[in-house]
Parts: structure tokens; sequence; C-alpha cells
């Protein structure tokens, strides 16, 4: 098919494709009605104008209520302000702002070059993406979560590392999961982002404490380690570790801290080989991954988290197994197993979103620019080493141009530029749920 060479007929296409995604969007499956959302502002409204307790509200006609740390609580403070309607609305503004934030640092930029035209298309394909549409139907925050941590990835590639680990700082209080980039940090020697990212998360968690200290001391006491207030480990909508566990019937805690513990080996030993190699995009990746594997819930939203991958597989030369992956993930096929994951089938099916993020954790390229490249040696040098050829495209150096061709400009360098020894100048939330009653969720 040769695509339209006028304008009209590229706004007749990208008005045949947004009609295309909104239906699709909008049936399959349903909209969830802003059902997290709903929860979020519910739990505030009843704390702040009814004299209620943050973890004792549930969602009328069902046993879901707020999951998240108390600082989220303090977050969403301003909710109390507004109406419901006006409460969506912002979500979804919000929402927009963080997934432009998210593509502009993934893609360094590079969209601008395609004009009206390509940035429709792109808009399209992101619109079909599972995670992100069950992000936005939801009224979840997991784009904000990622939009700040990637910050501190623009933050330590550019230089302004003052500030690093302030993002991630404020993403783990949020939500306890973004607390594994600080491993990142502490993987790399980045020392000064580690420790403000810590102190980030200790001063915010105290702020909540300060302001909510009943629900802090409920939380951190009792409904942290109450999985039953999330939602059922075996839902089809959980794709972690702990969700394939479940669904085969496996009860056994020591099992399941068994896996966890193998795949932070194999994230620890790939994000330390793309650290040496300067590849810093491959470990936020690789750490993204992690985190959805070893959370005791993830549900098909949280795996927005993916996203940093298919930049480094596109950056990497291997556009066609980012999309293929990229597509599977706008199916919604883990639900053909919602009623029943029993069998061989059910095993390989309704765990595939699960199996893409471990195969990408072993599998994901490191160091590598583009097709037929290979890894860059490993630096062995005290002094400080002459500049790779990763390095010089995701670090231009003296203002010269970042080499860039065909579909591996859409994702190059997103992440720091420096090797791992080298200093730069100064609970869960709701899950996708069908349209039918009884939605699993954390909150």
């Amino acid at each position: 098919m040769t695509p339209p060479r006028t304008d009209r007929g590229r706004l007749l296409l990208v008005l045949a494709l947004a009609a295309a995604v909104t239906v699709f969007t909008a049936t399959v499956p349903l909209l969830r009605d802003w059902f997290d959302l709903r929860v979020y502002y519910g739990a505030v409204n009843t704390w702040v104008h009814d004299g209620g307790r943050i973890y004792d509200y549930r969602v009328p006609g069902t046993t879901y209520g707020f999951t998240y740390p108390p600082f989220a609580a303090v977050c969403m403070l301003p909710m109390a302000l507004l109406g419901l309607h006006t409460a969506i609305a912002c979500a979804l503004l919000l929402n927009l702002a963080a997934l432009a934030v998210v593509v502009h640092i993934l893609t360094k930029g590079a969209w601008r070059r395609y004009g009206w035209y390509g940035c429709a298309l792109g808009a399209c394909v992101l619109a079909l993406f599972e995670p992100l549409r069950d992000t936005f139907s939801f009224g979840q925050v997991n784009l904000l979560l990622l939009a700040l941590v990637l910050t501190d990835a623009w933050l330590l590639r550019s230089g302004r590392d003052r500030w690093a680990g302030v993002g991630i700082g404020l993403a783990a209080a949020i939500k306890l999961t973004p607390a594994v980039f600080i491993g990142l940090l502490l993987l790399a020697r980045r020392w000064r982002a580690a420790a403000t990212a810590t102190a980030v998360t200790g001063a915010a968690t105290a702020l909540a404490a300060w302001v909510a200290p009943d629900a802090s001391r409920f939380y951190w006491t009792r409904a942290l380690w109450d999985t039953n207030r999330v939602g059922r480990l075996d839902y089809v909508s959980n794709q972690s570790l702990q969700g394939i566990l479940a669904r085969l019937g496996e009860p056994d805690r020591t099992m399941w801290a068994a896996a966890v513990l193998l795949v932070l080996a194999v994230w620890a030993y790939r994000t330390h080989r793309a650290l040496t190699l300067g590849d810093w995009p491959a470990a936020f990746a690789l750490t993204g991954l992690a985190a959805c594997l070893v959370s005791p819930i993830t549900w098909v939203h949280h795996l927005v988290w993916l996203l940093p991958s298919f930049a480094v597989l596109i950056r990497a030369g291997h556009p066609r197994i980012a999309s293929a992956l990229y597509a599977v993930l706008c199916t919604s096929v883990v639900w053909l197993w919602f009623h029943d994951a029993s069998g061989i089938d059910g095993f390989l099916g309704s765990n595939i979103y699960a199996w893409i993020t471990l195969g990408l954790l072993l599998w994901l390229p490191t160091g590598q620019l583009s097709t037929g490249r290979t890894p860059l040696p490993r630096n062995t040098s005290a002094t400080a080493p002459a500049p790779s050829a990763a390095a010089a495209e995701m670090t231009p150096a003296s203002g010269q141009p970042v080499p860039r061709s065909g579909a591996t400009a859409a994702a190059t360098g997103w992440g720091p530029g420096r090797g791992p020894g080298r200093r730069a100048s100064s609970e869960p939330t709701g899950a996708t749920r069908p349209a039918a009653p009884n939605p699993q969720s954390s909150n």
C-alpha cells in the first residue's frame, strides 16, 4: 500500500485511523469508567470532608479501597476541592502531559522531524497499547511515575545531576515499586543521586506521617502486608511472577521468593553489563522490566514500564521485533483466559504479557546502536576513556550532531551517556478489568 502523498490524503488517513482506534479502545475491552480515580476521589473526600480514615473507604458496592502509601493521598488532596468530573478531566490532562514527557525523553525529540502527520500516526499507535489504554480509562498514575523516573534519566544524561534522584524518590514515595531504580543508581555508583532519591523518599514518607499519623501507622504495619486488599493474586490481569505461580495454584511463598531472587540476579548482571558499556537507556529499561516481574501485583496497566524497552529495541535496529511484541500488547489477548487459565494453553496464554517481560529482561540488546554493530568493549583504563560510538550517539559533545537514520532516530540516548565509574558535573493500583462486575483492583 502506497502512503498518501498529499496533505488531504494524509488527513483522510489520520481521520480514518483515529476513528478505528476510537471504536477499538471503546469496545475491546470496554472502558473502565475511571474506576481507580473514583477510589482516590472517594478516599480523599471521605478523609477531608467526612472525618473518615483513608484506608477505611470502600467504593460503594465493592470491597476496593485506597492501597497506596499515605504520601500518595497527601499528593491527591487537591481533589477534595474539585467535583468528580473536574477531577477526571484533570487526570486526563495530567496523563497526556506525562505521556508527552515520556515520548519526548524516549525519542530524544525525534518526533519533531515528522510533523503533524507523523505525530498523528504515532498517537494512534500509542492509543492502541493496552497498558496505556487502561492507565487513561482507570485514571491511573503509572505514566506520572514513569515520567518522574525518566526525568531523572534525562537529568543524569544532561549533566544536571544536582537534582537527579528527586523524581525517583517521589515516585517511590507515591508507590513502592519505583524504589528498584534506587538500586540502579547504586549499581551505577551514582552515590549522590541514590542518596538524594533515598532522602526524598524518606522526607515524603515523614511528611505523610506528620499529616496523617494514624493512616501511616495502619499502612506500614498492616495494609502493606495484606495482599488481599489489592485483589486476587491469580486474577489474569496480574502479569507478575506471583501471578504466574498463583494461576498454577502454587501458594508457596518460598518458591516465589526464589523466583524473585533469580530475576533480581539476572537484572543485576545485565544492568551492570549495560552500565559498563555506557548504555543507560538499556539499564533503565531493564530495571523497569525487573520491577514489573518482582512486584507481587503487576496489573496490565503497570506495563507502561515496558515502553523504554521498545525504544531500546528500535535504537538497536530491531524495529520488527519491537513492532511484533508491541502488537501483542495491544490485543488484550490475556482476557481470553479470564474464566479458565488451566491447561497448557492457559499457562502459556494467560501469562503472555509476563513472558514478554521476562523475554525482554533476558534478551534486550545492550551496547548496540543499530543492526550489525557489536557491543562496545568494557573500559578497563582508570583514566577517562575515549568517546565510544554509543556515547557519541547518546551524548553529543561540543555541539557535534548526533548521527541518525531511519527508525533508529526515534529512540537515541535518553539516558546518561557516562559509564558507572564516572561522576557527572556536579500498593499497587486498580487492576485491568472487563466491563463485568467484581473488578479486581488494588483499590
